[in-house]
């Protein structure tokens, strides 16, 4: 059971604490975004974290069952384990068994590049050694991640002291072309492609580039052969299929090629369609819609037409291009929103607004101010049950109108609070601390990937306030329960 200890006040200033943590570890990945650099990010989130970690130790712990997103889960991880010596024999379990959980979500290359900055840092204490040990062992296809990720592997097994147990994988490892042949298949057509060009063709996609680079092979050549080597995903990334073909179930269940656990594919298809031309966009308009949909049904799953009449703010002002490390990242979030939760709203009752007034979300581009204000009038005169508000909340077009609107529409129109409105913001105003909020009339939550919404419109009710301490510890003893599979 989680706690913050007897006072009432102390719980009050905790969950607020743990709150804005959250918004700042959901939205921010310590990257350039639109208004702040990148210095100003990580220096924020070095505080937020060094300031969890210090004051609340076991709710720092438990945001690994939050959905933060991957780069801050790292940060968790590397601190929780950089610090054992803080912590209680109870608060090490718990933390041991969160650490492992959030390690088998997270990307193989996150979790190579985790051990391999736990071995910069000299984090080899006992703790550390059994949970990098348990990872490694647990993990599928060795062979596979050993030529994907040789560097990352093998700082593992020397950091934790491990004994792989497989004498070939072992060689390979730490001496790669010293033994020939080897017995498994993919190991050997490894080593043959060093020198022949025809081996290549039998490995992953994202090492066979490498090879073909070295051996001078025509890119397109190089794509046409490779062809049955690459996942729906890497087909989409290199331009070579139309997302028509790509299988949320295939995918979402890891799929015959695809290593790795499920990812945000609804998101991830949203920032590939926004990289293409608008006409290519509106040529291929039907394939592409129906791919959204697609994934958003299967995103929605059971909750797909439960949410009633829903009303999207949806931004695509100037500002939604994000910076040029995180291209359209924000107008994406917002794209893949929109077919989430047409999904999720009644048929026939969704009704979406994006700011700039456009009405066909697969030719949307950033551009112009960001009057959402005025957006928030149209939506409420929606007559919706929900109103949904994805925007980085730098509301210009005039000053302050959305927080002036949705003051006087809840103290005036809609005291008891008869429409729920919430607004989710994919970018972290740095130095505010916190994503930029639109009013204290409406929770603001930070969103990475669209994937993430229905989670965060469960967390924004504590945000509003209308939900009490016992209710959001509880809650997130909950997610903490269903995360480690005990519930």
């Amino acid at each position: 059971m989680i706690s913050t200890g007897d006072s009432v006040a102390a719980d009050v200033v905790a969950a607020e604490d743990v709150l804005l943590f959250v918004n700042a570890a959901t939205a921010s990945t310590g990257q350039r975004e639109f208004h702040t650099d990148a210095a100003d990010q990580a220096m924020s989130l070095e505080f937020l974290h060094e300031y969890m970690l210090v004051n609340y130790r076991e709710l720092y712990a438990a945001t690994l069952a939050l959905g933060i997103n991957d780069h801050n889960a790292t940060l968790v991880i590397r601190r929780l384990l950089a610090t054992g010596r803080h912590a209680t024999a109870e608060q090490k379990r718990a933390e041991g068994a969160l650490i492992a959980r959030r390690l088998l979500v997270l990307p193989p290359p996150r979790v190579f590049r985790l051990f391999k900055a736990l071995q910069r840092d000299g984090v080899n204490n006992r703790r550390t050694r059994a949970i990098v040990r348990d990872w490694t062992l647990a993990l599928e296809g060795p062979a596979y991640h050993a030529v994907k990720y040789r560097s990352g592997f093998k700082a593992g097994l020397k950091h934790a002291h491990i004994d792989i147990g497989d004498g070939e994988l072992r060689d390979f490892l730490f001496g790669p072309l010293k033994r020939k042949p080897y017995q498994t298949p993919l190991l050997e057509s490894w080593r043959q492609a060093h020198y022949n060009s025809g081996a290549l063709y039998r490995l992953p996609y994202t090492v066979a580039e490498g090879f073909a680079a070295k051996h001078g092979i025509d890119r397109a050549a190089f794509l046409e052969r490779i062809g049955d080597r690459m996942t729906p995903w890497e087909k989409l990334r290199a331009g070579e299929e139309p997302p028509e073909p790509l299988d949320p179930l295939e995918l979402a269940s890891g799929g015959a090629k695809y290593c790795g656990p499920p990812q945000p594919w609804l998101t991830r298809l949203a920032v590939r369609i926004l990289a293409m031309p608008l006409d290519e966009r509106a040529d291929r308009r039907a394939e592409l819609t129906r791919a959204l949909r697609n994934f958003a049904a299967h995103e929605a799953g059971a909750l797909a037409g439960t949410w009633g009449r829903v009303t999207a703010v949806l931004d695509d002002s100037f500002s939604s291009f994000g910076s040029p490390v995180k291209r359209r990242r924000p107008l994406a979030v917002a794209l893949a929103c929109h077919f989430l939760l047409e999904a999720l709203a009644a048929p026939g009752r969704y009704t979406p607004l994006w700011v700039s007034g456009r009405d066909d979300p697969l030719l949307v581009h950033p551009g112009g101010a960001t009057p959402l204000g005025l957006r928030l009038v149209d939506a409420l005169e929606t007559a919706p049950e929900r109103i949904v508000v994805v925007s980085d909340g730098w509301d210009n077009s005039p000053p302050g109108l959305a927080g002036e609107v949705l003051r006087v529409w809840r103290a005036r129109l809609d005291p008891a609070g008869r429409v729920d409105v919430v607004h989710v913001n994919p970018v972290f105003d740095a130095r505010a601390l916190d994503v930029r909020a639109l009013s204290r009339a409406v929770p603001s939550v930070g969103i990475r990937d669209a994937e993430d919404l229905v989670p965060l419109v469960e967390l924004a009710q504590f945000a509003q306030g209308r939900v009490g301490l016992p209710e959001l510890m509880a809650y997130l003893d909950g997610r903490v329960r269903r995360f480690l599979g005990a519930d």
